[in-house]
């Protein structure tokens, strides 16, 4: 095949990719969003349009004025089974990996982890009988739902390491490394998977967790009527060029260490309502298990002002008993920065700011 005939069978794939991931947001304005993404003709897109229409991946309803375009689903699957006995493996090999075995190596990549490691935390940690996992796919994105009927995630980790509330679990886990059972696990799974996937989203007792790979922000929100059980809930698009390989370099402080050293922090996961984080007892819970990273980002997006106690803790204190540790803040405003340097000149350190990683 030469040159020119690649080159143009590239960008026929190209469009027809570009108009699968539109959809979900340009139900109506797909063929204008195209045509000019590719600077082409409304008859050129029409034309690739029709071929995903007759292939089966989108779907067309009403007349050409009002017309709305959809992404139909292609695989839809539920299992239930039993959590005794089970095995995350064999249950990756019997029921799941023939849904997914298609998809690009990368993208089987992450179903792969982020699949195993959540069936195996419910495995060893939900104290839970039955095991539900729903899975769907359209032309551009699969989802897959795993939920136990065990005690909940963030009631566990309260209380196994005697938390405050539910939300504190929260934050824990968004550090990493967390585990009720180091002895079979590195507390790792969780962080990993959630920033592997395009969404990620945990619902658990009375709260609901949701990391978005787009948004600057981690969601923390609690519903009224708490529910017993797990709820873990993944998407990726399927031509994600994003690698496993890709996310554990990002958090590891030298690209020949894979070691899990560096992580990052949403500072907002430690508020609680309308609270201001002022003091040395908020620091000291936002400081636990620190002296487990060699580099720790402490993402700022949403805290407007802190404290010059919850300041000196972080900035001063710990530093001084943990030099080892480097303590890395993103995305202050004015009154933030100013508290962060006036705890640091007596060390002498740097603010390190920047705007991300």
């Amino acid at each position: 095949m030469d040159t020119g005939v690649r080159s143009v069978a590239k960008k026929s794939k190209d469009i027809r990719e570009f108009i699968i991931n539109a959809i979900p947001e340009h139900p109506r304005d797909v063929v204008a969003c195209a045509i000019e993404h590719f600077s082409v003709t409304r008859q050129a897109v029409n034309r690739h349009m029709n071929i995903l229409i007759k292939e089966g991946l989108i779907q067309a309803e009403g007349n050409t004025s009002q017309r709305i375009y959809k992404l139909p689903l292609l695989e839809k699957e539920s299992i239930s089974i039993p959590i005794n006995g089970l095995e995350e493996h064999i249950l990756w090999r019997d029921h799941i990996m023939y849904s997914l075995d298609k998809l690009p190596k990368n993208v089987y990549g992450i179903w792969h982890y982020g699949f195993t490691e959540m069936v195996n935390n419910a495995i060893d940690h939900s104290g839970g009988n039955i095991l539900n996992v729903a899975i769907s796919k359209t032309a551009a994105t699969t989802k897959i739902l795993i939920k136990d009927d065990g005690v909940g995630i963030f009631w566990k980790i309260k209380t196994d390491l005697g938390l405050e509330d539910e939300r504190h679990a929260i934050l824990e886990l968004a550090k990493g490394k967390l585990t009720t059972d180091p002895a079979r696990h590195t507390g790792e799974g969780i962080f990993f998977s959630s920033r592997m996937f395009d969404h990620f989203q945990i619902l658990s007792g009375g709260v609901y967790y949701s990391h978005n790979i787009q948004d600057d922000e981690d969601w923390v929100l609690e519903r009224d009527i708490p529910k017993e059980g797990t709820s873990v809930f993944m998407s990726i698009k399927n031509n994600s060029h994003r690698t496993t390989k890709e996310i554990f370099d990002k958090f590891s402080s030298k690209k020949e260490d894979y070691g899990f050293s560096k992580t990052v922090i949403p500072v907002k996961l430690l508020k609680h309502g309308l609270e201001q984080l002022i003091s040395r007892s908020q620091a000291k819970r936002l400081l636990v298990r620190f002296e487990k990273f060699k580099v720790v980002i402490l993402d700022f997006t949403g805290v407007d002002e802190i404290g010059q106690a919850f300041a000196d803790e972080i900035f001063r204190v710990f530093p001084g008993i943990h030099p080892e540790v480097k303590i890395v803040p993103i995305n202050t405003t004015s009154n933030v920065k100013k508290l962060i340097k006036r705890a640091r000149i007596s060390l002498s350190l740097p603010l390190f700011e920047k705007k991300g990683e």
